[in-house]
């Protein structure tokens, strides 16, 4: 047995870390990559695919967008939904996905979807239910020099954009890692760290104070853009600034 598979993301980047965790997976055959769900749509349209490996936010149509329109298609795929936004598990469940992985996933945890996949195509196992508790990852690991540096989410206070690669600030660390920002933020929790600048991403849950265009992170300042600015305050804030009356 052998599952045909296709992967739709418009991430280079995790669509490449999906494409190497395959290559260790001997019942999943990789039969095509899309950016956007309207080129899956026309992967589907040429050749039989039993599992799509389906990000969420994408241009133009959603992944979520994507499921429902696709609802009561003759030989829908088995889809597993890989995105950095953990609040639209339950949506997803109630689109019979097989499983729901939250990035930056493990390869055991990926492993473990896959193995649900093949087991469900097998009729071994029903679909995951609703109610079934999705992981929320609390940190992430890079590359840095010869090894790897763990980063929990609650130390780290912003990135810094350089040319080629990114500057990790934590309280007591400066982590340089070759990564984009785009591709980076892609992977880190979007309801706590938001662009605040071309080259600036923040945690907004270490923002102490705002002075001006400039947030201040303990004993770190981080200016805001005017371009980022109304979007990132109302993130900030969320309304709750008191007011007197």
């Amino acid at each position: 047995m052998l599952l045909k598979a296709v992967i739709v993301d418009d991430e280079p980047v995790a669509r490449k870390v999906i494409r190497e965790y395959l290559e260790d997976i001997s019942y999943i055959e990789l039969a095509g990559m899309a950016e956007n769900p309207l080129k899956a749509d026309a992967l589907l349209n040429e050749q039989s695919i039993d599992l799509l490996f389906l990000d969420i936010n994408m241009p133009k149509l959603s992944g979520i967008e994507f499921l429902r329109a696709s609802a009561g298609r003759s030989g829908q795929p088995m889809v597993i939904i890989t995105t950095a936004y953990a609040e639209y598990a339950l949506d997803g469940f109630e689109l019979d996905v097989v499983d729901y992985l939250v990035k930056p996933y493990s390869f055991e945890r990926f492993l473990k979807a896959c193995n649900r996949a093949r087991d469900l195509y097998n009729g071994r196992v029903r679909p995951v239910a609703a109610a079934t508790p999705v992981e929320t990852p609390d940190h992430f690991f890079v590359k840095v020099d010869n090894g790897l540096e763990k980063v929990f989410f609650d130390e780290l206070l912003y990135i810094e954009a350089r040319l080629n690669y990114v500057l990790l600030h934590t309280a007591d660390r400066k982590l340089i890692v070759y990564l984009t920002l785009k591709g980076l933020l892609e992977s880190l929790p979007a309801d706590r760290f938001i662009k605040v600048h071309k080259s600036f991403v923040v945690n907004k849950d270490c923002v102490k104070s705002i002075r001006g265009n400039i947030l201040y992170l303990g004993q770190s300042e981080v200016p805001i853009s005017q371009l980022y600015q109304d979007e990132a305050m109302k993130i900030i804030l969320s309304d709750r600034v008191i007011k007197r009356t």
